[in-house]
This record gives C-alpha cells, sequence and structure tokens, in this order.
C-alpha cells in the first residue's frame, strides 16, 4: 500500500512536467520513466518484505510471550501449593508439639505418683517386717489383724505400682512415636524450604 501511495505520487510529479512544459522545465524522457516506476516498483517489494518479515516476528513474539505466561503461571501455582503444604506441615507440627508437651507431663505427674508410691510400699514393708518380729514373739490377736491389713493394702499398693509402670511404659513408646513423627514433619519441612 506504501509503495502503490510513493508510486502515485512521483507519477504525479511526473506526469505534469511531461504534459504541460512550463518555462524550462524539460518533459521526462520515457526512459526516465521507466526507471522510475521500475525504482518505485523495486521499493514496494522491498517495503512489502520487511512487512511481511516484521509481521512474522511479531507473531513469533506474541507466541514466545503466551508461552512465557503460561509457564509463570504454572510456577506461580507450584509456588502457591508448596507454601500451602509448608503451613499445614507446620500447624501438623505444632499440633503434635502441643501433644508431646501434654504426654510429657502427663509421664512427669505419672513417675511423680510411683515415686510416692513406691516411698509408700517401701514405709509399709518396713512397718510389716516391725510386725513380723512383734509377732514372731507373741501371736497376738491385734498385731495378727494389723498383720493381715498390711499386707493386703502392701499387695494393693503393689498391684497399683505394676499398673502404673505399665502405663508409664506405653506413655514412655507413645512418647517415642511421637518424636518419630515430629522428626519426619521437620525432615519434610527442611526439605520443602529448600530453593529448587
Amino acid at each position: 500500500m506504501l509503495a502503490l501511495c510513493l508510486l502515485c505520487s512521483l507519477l504525479a510529479e511526473a506526469w505534469p512536467a511531461s504534459a504541460a512544459p512550463v518555462g524550462r522545465v524539460e518533459p521526462a524522457q520515457h526512459e526516465e520513466l521507466t526507471l522510475l516506476f521500475h525504482g518505485a516498483l523495486q521499493l514496494g517489494q522491498a517495503l512489502n518484505g520487511v512487512y511481511k518479515s516484521t509481521d512474522a516476528r511479531l507473531t513469533q513474539a506474541r507466541h514466545s510471550v503466551g508461552l512465557y505466561g503460561r509457564a509463570l503461571g504454572l510456577l506461580g501455582r507450584e509456588v502457591s501449593e508448596g507454601r500451602d503444604a509448608a503451613q499445614e506441615l507446620r500447624a501438623s507440627l505444632q499440633a503434635m508439639q502441643v501433644e508431646e508437651d501434654a504426654l510429657q507431663l502427663q509421664a512427669e505427674a505419672t513417675a511423680q505418683a510411683l515415686g510416692k508410691v513406691a516411698q509408700g510400699q517401701r514405709g509399709l514393708r518396713k512397718h510389716m517386717r516391725q510386725l513380723e518380729a512383734r509377732l514372731r514373739g507373741a501371736w497376738l490377736g491385734r498385731a495378727q489383724e494389723e498383720f493381715e491389713a498390711l499386707k493386703a493394702r502392701a499387695d494393693k499398693q503393689s498391684h497399683i505400682l505394676w499398673a502404673l509402670t505399665g502405663h508409664v511404659q506405653r506413655q514412655r513408646r507413645e512418647m517415642l512415636a511421637q518424636q518419630h513423627r515430629l522428626r519426619q514433619i521437620q525432615e519434610r519441612l527442611h526439605t520443602a524450604a529448600l530453593p529448587a
């Protein structure tokens, strides 16, 4: 289109000069007009080639920008999903930490209770030995009853101590399992936090 406009303007300039000579201006020669048309035609073809190559480059650039946009969108989604996963892991880790702290407190309380029971049992055994010594010397009815009551109480406390010991061992196993799960989550968080 540009070449056609240029050709028309060149013709408008050359045509009046050849059609109506004014003063000293000489009409254009046929060869000059041919050269002028030929030059305009070459210029038009060159401009057409530049236009087509520029259009092709622009189309390719639009395609590349679209691909980059889609790639950035995918990366953004992956980063967002990674952030969400890291937050979920942190929340899970905090919940497990709270649970482990509660188990720790419970284990400490149970250990204190076991210590008191063991101390009471030692006192009972000492008292039982004293009663046994007294009973050997003189089998008195009241001392025998006291001895039997103390023996039953000692047996009961032994049973309680045995049950509490089992409970403490179970709590220790649960704490070890909880600590293992916490380590796994911390490793996953550490791996997720590392740059790709």
